[in-house]
């Protein structure tokens, strides 16, 4: 095994050698986002690949561009419009941040995104990470990445015996992020990292006979593939309870409008009876019916079958209720009545969206459990 310098900050240039080559070689070429200098569209699919694998956001992506073809029409789209098109993509800030950061490009570069990663690190919802990838791939800046793939590379290939999350830690893989890169090559380079944590160098079964790093691994000279990169600490995880209400007259659903901020911010969502509430005591049909006779006279209610979603930190029980209303009402403010035949399109959470219209639990084979 090459033997490679312990300080952070030292320089390797067969390091970014070997990635060029690979990547080159065997690396992706083929994304809808690659082979493009195109800022706009790079900033876009760096914004979704937070957090979100490439199989999941290749159609969101396209249908994003059909309806926002540049930064202009998107600063200038509704909320509620962008919104939508985030549905079910999940982390719903991103899509606020989006909405932000396109109406400050707009009004602050004139529709053009900075070149300097300095600049676009101040932007909302980019980071020091996302804002040197756009800068690499969009105008071919030497600025470091070190995302959740690149630090697991860098952990296993440099042996990093403690948790990258820790601030002193990433500092350290900050500098050797710095230090590593090449004098040319730099997207070659930045589409290499990515494309070995996500394809070779995986978190369950790294591709080790296949890396061109393998050589130069601490972590598979050691047999320590499966320990590195070392895991958060865990905490457990909170629980929380919510009762959703399902009104629905002459073919239209009664939805309300979250706050912009908070769990699913600035989407639509049912009415619910007391929030996300620690877990406990759940709202019964009584508790259900009392909330509800905000929209009228309530003729009967009925709990439905319940779901669970997991955030990021916090696990969610959700329970349905079924509410049947004696008269007509107006929707009251901050709140719509949603044709069911067009429920695909609303701006929904994913979880919201597949209790109305999913194909395992369409609203119209509601079944009672009690």
């Amino acid at each position: 095994m090459k033997r490679v310098s312990a300080l952070p900050g030292a320089a390797d240039p067969e390091f970014s050698a070997a990635v060029i080559a690979w990547q080159r070689a065997h690396g992706r070429h083929a994304l809808p986002w690659q082979n493009t200098r195109d800022a706009y569209r790079v900033w876009l699919s760096e914004i979704m690949l937070q957090q979100t694998q490439v199989a999941a956001v290749l159609g969101y992506y396209a249908r994003f561009l059909e309806r926002f073809p540049d930064v202009c029409e998107l600063a200038r789209a509704p909320s509620e419009d962008v919104m939508a098109h985030w549905s079910g993509l999940g982390y719903y800030t991103r899509a606020r941040n989006l909405h932000a950061c396109a109406k400050r490009v707009v009004a602050e570069y004139g529709g053009v995104f900075p070149s300097d990663p300095a600049l676009l690190a101040q932007l909302p919802g980019i980071g020091r990470s996302t804002a040197a990838a756009i800068a690499a791939f969009a105008y071919g800046a030497r600025a470091a990445i070190l995302d959740g793939n690149v630090k697991r590379v860098f952990a296993r290939v440099f042996g990093v015996d403690a948790y990258p999350g820790e601030k002193k830690v990433e500092d350290a893989l900050w500098v050797r992020a710095e230090a590593l890169l090449p004098a040319d090559g730099i997207e070659s380079y930045t589409q290499g990292l990515m494309d070995l944590g996500a394809t070779l160098c995986t978190r369950g079964t790294p591709a080790c006979e296949r890396c061109p790093l393998a050589q130069r691994c601490v972590a598979l000279a050691t047999g320590r593939t499966a320990e590195l990169p070392v895991r958060k600490p865990k905490k457990a995880i909170p629980e929380k309870q919510a009762a959703l209400m399902i009104v629905v007259r002459a073919g239209a659903v009664l939805l309300e409008q979250r706050a912009a901020q908070g769990i699913w911010g600035g989407l639509l969502s049912l009415p619910e009876v007391d929030g996300h509430a620690p877990l406990g005591a759940a709202p019964d049909a009584a508790a259900v019916a009392q909330a509800a006779t905000r929209f009228g006279a309530v003729e009967e209610v009925r709990p439905l079958l319940p779901l669970t979603h997991q955030f990021t930190h916090y696990k969610l029980h959700m329970t349905p209720y079924d509410v049947v209303l004696a008269d007509a009402i107006v929707a009251p403010p901050a709140h719509q009545w949603w044709p069911l035949s067009r429920i695909a399109e609303a701006p929904l959470p994913a979880p919201v969206k597949k209790l109305l219209g999913g194909s395992d639990r369409p609203l119209h084979k509601k079944l009672p459990i009690g």
